[in-house]
């Protein structure tokens, strides 16, 4: 029997990655806008602290053509407080839905709400008050 077969994933830190095609840009908007610690960069991708998970910001060769959906999230305990203070680093958050509110803020049925904004490269990212 192979060993690895009794490995459960659900023991090890997840990692979740991001794609761009400019490098600086990219850590000027993770690190300078979003408030992220970068903990490393080489020539492949940037790393970032997100909040005890690593994001690796990988360079990938152009063009990129962005996910249709949102591919990164943060869950916040007060979004219109995340929002606000997104929105005065420059963040803009996108209109997806008619029923948004005026800070572009969706409360889905079962009472989460979301709002969605992009990074440099067009990736849809959310942040989430459950």
């Amino acid at each position: 029997m192979n060993p690895l077969a009794k490995i459960s994933l659900g023991q090890f830190d997840v990692m979740a990655f991001a794609p761009t095609t400019d490098a600086a840009r990219a850590v000027a908007f993770y690190r300078d806008t979003l408030g992220l610690t970068l903990i490393g960069q080489d020539g492949f991708a940037a790393a970032f602290d997100a909040h005890g998970i690593m994001l690796r910001v990988t360079s990938v060769p152009k063009p990129l053509t962005p996910q249709p959906f949102t591919v990164l999230g943060w869950k916040v305990p007060d979004i219109a407080t995340a929002v606000t203070g997104l929105a005065a680093a420059g963040v803009e958050f996108d209109r997806y839905m008619d029923s948004q509110d005026e800070l572009n803020i969706w409360t889905a049925p079962g009472g989460a709400k979301v709002a969605w904004f992009k990074d440099p490269d067009g990736n849809i990212l959310s942040i989430t008050q459950f």
